[in-house]
């Protein structure tokens, strides 16, 4: 059904400028939808690594399974990625879909099997049509260019509302480095490990362990802090590559310090994509940034501040601009983690509510009933326990997710 686009979409997009290393296509190869494209393809070149951080779930897709092969070798030369069908649960037809993917693309840019990379992203269950996504391998190498990005985007698109990319650019050995991001993802959004699908290219000149090193780190930090509706796809993938076209020196090791402004332009880079996730939503009305602190360690932070983001009472309130901070109580106490009732303090939109495990004397909920009725809702919460601390972002719950996933695959 089509989808009206997101009140929380950002109101420009950037333009993405060309990667030396890299070329883009997306083809309509007809797999679910119709009158749009659905295949996104990039050829990347001979020199690029690659790194990724994929789903943990138990019942991830055959695309997940060979990415996490072809991850050990840590070279890539070609990425296929489909919209519409996520080849999971399909046995072995799915798995003979990936492998005939593979050789295609192998056979079309002259490569390595190992040096090819799939993912699919849609409904579960439903197996690949292997004949539309074979021929689109050159039906989309054809319409190769360096600037597609915009396309490349709106290609992955399943529920998604609008196209999320981003770009930065960094400096190694005071040489300028490019760095841009596309992602989708709407729903089925609460990572582990990983998220959605995403892809980040640059042409910095980095070791495979240094990719993967910088990968999971921004993961951790983005992708991973962010929640729709708490629940982990089994298609999630996350894939990095360096097509090692800049004129500066190799960057063989993680701890190297000159890339110091390269990750934290990649940092950056990931977290702007997943607050585009929490703005997308699936019936999503406002943002929610949920700034947690006070708990035993960073990873306890995490956890408790992701129990807020997926409490569905928590959400159902902010999307009634209902100012009820005794929920957000509940979901502290519910996390499984230390936090000190009677050091609790909660503040929403600045306004402290609570401190010290009560309400605030003479606490006045009119600015916080005038703050929840915008947009962007900020949540402050201090467990009083340590030095841990976490953001996430997620979004409200409406009815309107009720009405995409009721009618998902009709």
């Amino acid at each position: 059904m089509a989808l009206a686009v997101s009140p929380l979409a950002p109101t420009s997009f950037p333009t993405l400028p060309a990667i030396k290393g890299v070329r883009i296509a997306s083809h309509a190869a007809g797999i679910r939808y119709k009158e749009r494209t659905d295949v996104f393809l990039a050829e990347l070149a001979p020199s690029t690594t690659v790194g990724g951080v994929l789903t943990q779930s138990l019942t991830a897709g055959a695309p997940v399974e060979i990415c996490r092969t072809h991850l050990k070798k840590g070279r890539a030369r070609v990425l296929v990625v489909n919209s519409g069908n996520s080849n999971t649960f399909t046995g072995r037809k799915g798995a003979a879909v990936v492998e005939a993917t593979v050789n295609a693309a192998a056979q079309a840019f002259s490569c390595a099997p190992d040096e090819v990379f799939i993912s699919s992203t849609g409904v579960i269950g439903e197996p690949p049509p292997m004949d539309k996504l074979v021929d689109a391998v050159p039906a989309a190498q054809a319409k190769l260019s360096d600037d597609a990005w915009a396309d490349a985007a709106a290609a992955i698109m399943t529920t998604d509302t609008f196209p999320k990319v981003a770009t930065r650019t960094a400096k190694i050995d005071g040489v300028t480095v490019t760095l841009n991001g596309i992602c989708k993802g709407s729903g089925m959004i609460a990572p582990d490990m990983a998220t959605m699908l995403a892809y980040i290219f640059t042409d910095a000149v980095l070791s495979a362990p240094v990719v993967q090193a910088l990968l999971s780190a921004a993961a951790n930090k983005s992708f991973n802090c962010v929640t729709v509706d708490g629940d982990t796809s089994t298609s999630d993938t996350t894939l990095m590559f360096a097509t090692g076209q800049a004129a500066h020196r190799l960057i063989a090791a993680p701890t190297d310090p000159r890339l110091r402004d390269f990750a934290e332009k990649l940092d950056d880079l990931a977290i702007d994509l997943a607050k585009q996730l929490a703005r997308d939503g699936e019936g999503a009305t406002k943002f929610v940034e949920i700034r947690l602190k006070g708990a035993a360690d960073n990873k306890a932070a995490r956890r408790i501040a992701m129990s807020i983001a997926n409490s569905p009472l928590v959400k159902t309130a902010i999307a009634g601009e209902d100012a009820n901070w005794g929920r957000i109580v509940m979901a502290v106490g519910k996390a499984g983690e230390r936090a000190s009732r009677d050091k609790l303090s909660i503040a929403v939109g600045g306004v402290v509510i609570a401190k010290n495990g009560e309400p605030v004397e003479g606490y006045d909920e009119t600015p916080v009933v005038t703050h929840m009725k915008g947009r962007e809702i900020l949540i402050d919460v201090d467990v009083g326990i340590g030095i841990g601390v976490a953001t996430v972002w997620t979004c409200d719950l409406t009815h309107g997710y009720i009405d995409i996933n009721g009618s998902y695959r009709t």
